[in-house]
């Protein structure tokens, strides 16, 4: 009997752990800056315990009934709350609210259950036993709880079937607790058909989680989907329209079939075919095999390492009949090594030199992936080029996010690296910006390699020029104590959005 009921501490601190860790994680997918929307989240959960805890005070009588009632209530509202969030983005204007309405109302019930717990046990243990005990399964539930959400639950259920399995271990232990607590519970029949029609519910939920997802995800995106998957890191999903595949990241497009290789062929040609040298060439990001192709073009290039924090992204671009196509099975081509790691983290303990180095990684809209554009970054990318070796960096748009184009090209200065900005037009994204840097002023190649279907030798070199609204502002280097390229993003896009 007292084992059974710390478990359940400890499982209702797991699932009030969960529903906060979705809202969060839903939210940095769906608005970006996970920052931002993480400390704001959990901020606003905490408080919400806070008003919930207080509000126990006034709940005299029939305590085991009204706790097994909020089990319920949390076990229903918090798993549905990522499927209702994913629907309020996906049809209204009003995500923002609604995101913060539901996690107020999870987290003041959360914030019911635990005293409630405290005065029903104290009747049968002594007062320190109970604080004790209540307060030491309720942080081994949230440990648990943590641990499992980004190793297990979110790559293996995804956000919404997470919520839905947590909503039913929820509703569980409120049926469970009509049996631990029966002498206290003389009618208690109407509490159990409640609990049986919410696990029914949530139970359906789990059933139809990806039917429903789908579902929800449709109102995203323009195009039907084909593909979603939750990984440790993001939210893959691929629209299909008929010859029009796109990516979208954490919804984020990140190409259109029809048109990347205008990206692409701009991201690789210009400094590659000028290189010296193209035996050996490094990728970050770009695990979608992309820039992989075209680098292949080059019967030089001996040896292509591709560095991908995902390895889900990178073995679905291998495998997948469509994606694996479209890059040419570049990614298991036996020139090819596909590193999954953090670029950071791998290039402090990798002692290689490459000739060449590209580094594509998705916009700098929050600051996990900040950190990938600061001058620390840069420095240690520097390192591992042989002489007289350049890199580029895909560099967002320098016509919708100016300030943080030239933001990007002042961090790689500040690398000491001489930097060639250049830009080219995409229609799926406007005009694009990269930048070339290296140690000396680079000259664009005379020569392509055949096949292209966007560069030519002849349309190089006008890349380099920028038209008046796309000129040069003032803008400060990326750094790693102060990531102001992220704030750039933030506010360049914004301005668009008004």
């Amino acid at each position: 009997m007292t084992a059974a009921l710390f478990v359940s501490v400890c499982l209702i601190a797991a699932c009030g752990l969960v529903y906060e860790l979705v809202a969060g994680a839903l939210a940095s997918y769906l608005l970006g800056d996970s920052v931002t929307q993480f400390s704001t989240v959990i901020g606003t959960y905490l408080f919400a315990m806070g008003v919930g805890s207080w509000c126990s005070r006034f709940i005299g009588r029939g305590l085991v009934a009204r706790f097994v009632a909020i089990e319920l209530l949390v076990g229903v509202v918090g798993g549905f709350s990522s499927l209702l969030l994913f629907l309020a983005f996906a049809y209204t204007d009003a995500f923002r609210p609604v995101l913060y309405g539901v996690v107020l109302l999870i987290g003041t019930l959360v914030g019911l259950e635990i005293p409630l717990l405290m005065r029903i046990l104290r009747e049968r243990f002594s007062f320190k036993d109970v604080v004790a005990n209540v307060l030491t399964f309720d942080y081994i539930g949230a440990l648990g709880a943590s641990l499992l959400f980004p190793l297990l639950l979110v790559p293996r259920l995804g956000l919404v079937r997470s919520a839905m399995a947590f909503g039913v271990l929820n509703v569980a232990v409120g049926l469970w607790s009509t049996w631990l607590f029966r002498d206290l519970l003389p009618r208690r029949h109407h509490l159990q058909a409640g609990g049986v029609a919410a696990l029914l519910l949530l139970a359906a939920g789990l059933w139809q989680g990806q039917r429903l997802t789908t579902l929800a995800e449709e109102g995203l995106y323009a195009d039907p989907v084909i593909l979603a998957r939750d990984t440790r890191y993001q939210r893959i999903v691929l629209t299909s329209w008929k010859d029009d595949l796109r990516l979208y990241l954490n919804g984020h497009l990140q190409f259109a079939s029809r048109d990347e290789y205008r990206y692409h062929e701009a991201l690789v040609h210009p400094g590659l075919a000028a290189a010296p040298a193209r035996g050996r060439v490094l990728v970050l990001g770009g695990g979608d095999g992309l820039a992989v192709r075209e680098i292949l073009r080059y019967p030089e290039v001996r040896e292509v390492t591709l560095v991908d924090l995902d390895g889900e992204l990178t073995g679905l671009f291998a495998t997948h009949p469509r994606l694996a196509a479209l890059n040419a099975g570049s990614l298991r081509d036996p020139r090819v090594t596909v590193v999954n790691a953090d670029a950071f983290t791998w290039l402090d303990t990798h002692a290689g030199t490459y000739d060449f180095a590209i580094i594509d990684f998705p916009d700098p809209s929050n600051y996990h992936v900040g950190k990938l554009y600061t001058a620390p970054f840069y420095r240690l990318v520097r390192r591992h080029l042989a002489p007289g070796a350049f890199l580029v960096v895909q560099a967002t748009s320098p016509l919708f996010a100016r300030q943080s184009y030239w933001s990007i090209v002042a961090t790689l200065e500040a690398a000491g690296l001489v930097t060639a900005p250049y830009h080219a037009y995409v229609p799926s994204f406007g005009e694009w910006g990269f930048v070339l840097a290296g140690p000396a002023a680079f000259t664009p190649p005379a020569v392509l390699p055949a096949g292209l279907r966007f560069l030519t030798a002849a349309t190089v070199p006008p890349l380099f020029d920028f038209p008046a609204d796309q000129a040069r502002v003032p803008a400060l280097p990326n750094r790693l104590s102060d990531q102001v390229l992220v704030r750039y993003y933030e506010r360049d896009y914004a301005a668009i959005n008004r």
